[in-house]
């Protein structure tokens, strides 16, 4: 078993903002990181997601980007990005690791993972989501091709086909779009979609980034990006009106073989379902330290978990992708850096 003051999980941009700051205050700490390279889930992302339509990728700490072209894939830039900060910091990063189980030792925590355990003080949870996809479930049964956003790679491999676009989001929109292109779209939402009449300027990321902080301070289980900032006009989004796509349908109430029935009874045929239905927090390896409460989150101060001085949660929720990431990595930090000492 090894040895170390704190084990962050995660190596994406949170992960990443965590080792830095632990680094300046001189903290012995690994990240372990269940990819096989650097860049976290950017790395899956489909093809069509272009550095100019992303949701906002913030500098890391200490290590400005260097020019992005508008047009490259962000499934590529942003992971350049992040092998470059790790060597320029020469971070103790292990990889592929996956983290199976955290556990409480007594003054320690037991951090299990299929390349070994580890014992330490303190541990920074800096999964994110995206190894956490939602797929509702709806009676019936259906025997068309069914993807998850996790699994979108292209909108050509819906070409001549019926499909099925369920979600209210900023991805279920551009994917919408861009299937619409190639193959004959319905777009299901709960919901009937909101679009802001405003920008999404730094004001209004500031808010969302507090009703975020103050529903998970309170142990609510977070809800999606768009239900705290509702939709925006983007570029797709426009095209889409545009062309007609955005007629949005009740959700469906069965699955068919052949397609799915509809909340007025109908019934429509489609070949395949695109389930953009989000992501929720990858948690299930810290299960064994009960940290949940009766609603299913996670009651937490800043970025501890309440009652729970050794273990920060980072990098989850609507604010993942956003300068919200950097500053929880520096309050993580921080936090341990105070509680070791107090410990030592």
């Amino acid at each position: 078993m090894q040895r170390v003051s704190v084990v962050v999980v995660g190596g994406g941009q949170a992960g990443l903002s965590a080792a830095y700051h632990l680094r300046r205050r001189g903290i012995d700490f690994v990240v372990l990181d269940a990819e096989a390279a650097p860049g976290g889930a950017w790395q899956h992302r489909w093809e069509s997601l272009r550095m100019a339509t992303v949701n906002g990728i913030f500098d890391l700490p200490g290590f400005p980007k260097s020019p992005i072209e508008p047009d490259e894939p962000s499934r590529t830039a942003v992971p350049r990005y992040f092998a470059a900060f790790e060597r320029e910091f020469a971070l103790p990063i292990r990889r592929p690791v996956t983290v199976t189980a955290v556990r409480d030792s007594g003054a320690t925590l037991l951090v299990e993972t299929d390349h070994g355990a580890w014992e330490a003080d303190a541990l920074i949870n800096a999964t994110g989501t995206w190894t956490n996809p939602v797929l509702p479930r709806y009676p019936g049964h259906f025997d068309g091709i069914q993807r998850h956003t996790s699994g979108y790679v292209r909108a050509e491999d819906f070409a001549g086909l019926r499909v099925a676009v369920v979600g209210g989001g900023i991805s279920a929109l551009q994917q919408l779009e861009e299937i619409s292109r190639f193959a004959t779209t319905f777009w299901y939402t709960r919901r009937e979609p909101v679009f802001r009449s405003g920008e999404f300027d730094p004001e209004a990321g500031r808010r969302t980034i507090a009703a975020v902080t103050a529903d998970v301070e309170a142990g609510e289980p977070s809800g999606s990006v768009v239900s705290y900032t509702g939709l925006t006009w983007t570029s797709y989004a426009r095209a889409a009106e545009e062309r007609g796509v955005l007629e949005r349908r009740p959700m469906f109430t069965a699955l068919e073989p052949g397609g799915v029935r509809e909340a007025d009874g109908g019934f429509t045929p489609v070949d395949a379902i695109l389930w953009a239905t989000g992501f929720r927090a990858a948690l299930a390896h810290l299960d064994p330290l009960h940290l949940r409460n009766e609603r299913g989150g996670i009651t937490m101060t800043g970025t501890q978990v309440a009652g729970e001085p050794r273990v920060h949660l980072i990098g989850f929720g609507p604010s993942q992708s956003t300068v919200g990431a950097n500053r929880a990595g520096r309050d993580a930090a921080r936090a341990l850096a105070q509680y070791l000492t107090i410990a030592a």
